[in-house]
C-alpha cells in the first residue's frame, strides 16, 4: 500500500510553493499517494498589495485549503514555511495551533514529519525555522526527518544555494528576486522521496 503525504506550505512570493511542488514530485517518485494543500492566509488583502504579494499568490490561488483535522490521514506530514526572524511565519503557525484536538487524541503518534522553508538571506534563519517546525512534530510524538548527506547537492561549494540537513530550504533575495535554484529543487526533492520512503516503511509495519 503507497504511503499517504500531505505537503502543507504556506508561500508568499512562490518561493515555499515551487519548493512544495518539487517535494511532492520526489513523493510521487516514491510510489506516494500525495496531497498539496496551503494553510489559510491571515494578512488581510490590503496588507499583502502593499507587499507586492498579491499578484503572486495568484499562481498558486488554485491548490486547495489544509484541513488540520485532515492531517491524522496522513502517513508523513511535510510543512513548508518562509522563515519571519528564525521561526515560522504566523500563517503557518496559526494552522498548527489548531491541531490541540489531535494532539489531545495522540492522532500524530507515531508519523512522519519533516520540514522545508525560504529565507531571504544566505543565513537567514533557515535552520532556526526548521527546528522550530520540528518541535511541533516532537509534540506531537512523530518521528522526524531532514535530509541525509547522501543527497550530495548539501555539499555543493562552488554555488550559493540553500538546502540543510535539517530540511530542503532556498534564498529569495531581500526582495524576492531570486528563485530556487536546481540544486535546491534537487534536494526538496530528495527530501520527499526520503520521507514517503520512511512513511512507507513505518505503514508497512
Amino acid at each position: 500500500m503507497a504511503a499517504k503525504v500531505q505537503v502543507v506550505f504556506y508561500s508568499l512570493y512562490t518561493h515555499v510553493y515551487q519548493l512544495a511542488q518539487a517535494v511532492v514530485e520526489g513523493a510521487k517518485e516514491a510510489g506516494a499517494e500525495v496531497t498539496l494543500a496551503q494553510v489559510p492566509e491571515i494578512l488581510t488583502p490590503d496588507i499583502l498589495e502593499k507587499m507586492g504579494a498579491t499578484e503572486a499568490k495568484k499562481s498558486f490561488a488554485h491548490v486547495p485549503t489544509a484541513d488540520p483535522h485532515a492531517l491524522a490521514d496522513a502517513d508523513a506530514i511535510i510543512l513548508g514555511a518562509p522563515t519571519r526572524y528564525g521561526a515560522a511565519a504566523a500563517s503557518m503557525q496559526a494552522f498548527l495551533d489548531a491541531t490541540g484536538g489531535l494532539w489531545a487524541k495522540g492522532a500524530l503518534i507515531g508519523k512522519v514529519g519533516s520540514a522545508f522553508t525560504s529565507t531571504a538571506s544566505q543565513h537567514g534563519g533557515q535552520e532556526t525555522t526548521l527546528v522550530h517546525m520540528h518541535t511541533f512534530f516532537y509534540h506531537q510524538g512523530m518521528v522526524v526527518a531532514g535530509v541525509p548527506y547522501s543527497e550530495k547537492g548539501l555539499s555543493i561549494l562552488d554555488e550559493v544555494s540553500g538546502g540543510t540537513p535539517y530540511g530542503a530550504s532556498t534564498i529569495a533575495g531581500p526582495r524576492g528576486e531570486r528563485n530556487p535554484t536546481p540544486n535546491e529543487l534537487a534536494i526538496a526533492r530528495f527530501q520527499g522521496r526520503h520521507v514517503a520512503g520512511i512513511a512507507a516503511k513505518l505503514a508497512a509495519k
